[in-house]
């Protein structure tokens, strides 16, 4: 667990599912935790992940940027009787135990997060700005496998369906969208976080890539 920002903190943790490291963010000032997965071992030099949200909060609803990273939000809806809450087009995802709430594209949600329309690559992917800490998180539509200073990229194109540059066009318009907001910090579910940099990054990323 790190502070990237003010009130802002990123751990990584082994996905089971795609054999990779991927990274989830706790938004500590608005109570709101972004695709969370807990460390099999704990948080490196914190401890218990549990006791460590309930001394720093707790947290109180949890976002997910696509109805992919549920992750493992129900072990913390069951800790701290949270909320789970999804962009709408994808809540076909999620059985009625889970109880995930939607939200649409545009509505403020918790800790003043808003939600806002990527697409393209799936109906649900969703960019959650939040604003307080000038940063913006994002789903599968920008990633970075490989080290934490590697380039930030796409997802390879079997993982796009059947007109992987059509989906690539649609990201590279929804990035210019996000780029008129104001943010420095670019929180990615695959991949490190670019911090103090990250709109800069997005800004190079979408001016060079292929159209």
């Amino acid at each position: 667990m790190r502070e990237i920002a003010p009130g802002l903190f990123q751990w990584s943790a082994f996905h089971e599912g795609i054999r990779h490291d991927v990274s989830s963010y706790y938004f500590s000032d608005g109570g709101a935790l972004i695709d969370p997965l807990l460390p099999a071992e704990g948080f490196e030099g914190g401890g218990d992940p549990m006791e460590w949200f309930a001394d720093h909060g707790p947290p109180r609803a949890i976002v997910l940027s696509n109805r992919h990273h549920y992750r493992h939000s129900g072990r913390l809806v069951e800790a701290f009787a949270i909320p789970v809450r999804a962009s709408r087009p994808g809540m076909h995802e999620f059985s009625s135990e889970q109880r995930v709430e939607p939200f649409d594209f545009g509505d403020e949600l918790q800790g003043g997060v808003i939600a806002h329309e990527v697409g393209a690559i799936c109906p649900d992917e969703t960019a959650l700005e939040i604003p307080s800490a000038r940063a913006v998180a994002l789903a599968d539509g920008l990633v970075r496998w490989g080290a934490p200073d590697d380039p930030i990229g796409f997802v390879p194109d079997f993982l796009l369906g059947d007109d992987p540059e059509d989906v690539k066009k649609g990201l590279l318009a929804s990035f210019e969208r996000l780029l008129e907001l104001d943010f420095e910090h670019l929180l990615l579910a695959h991949g490190s976080p670019l911090v103090g940099d990250g709109k800069e990054r997005l800004r190079e990323f979408a001016g060079q890539a292929p159209r």
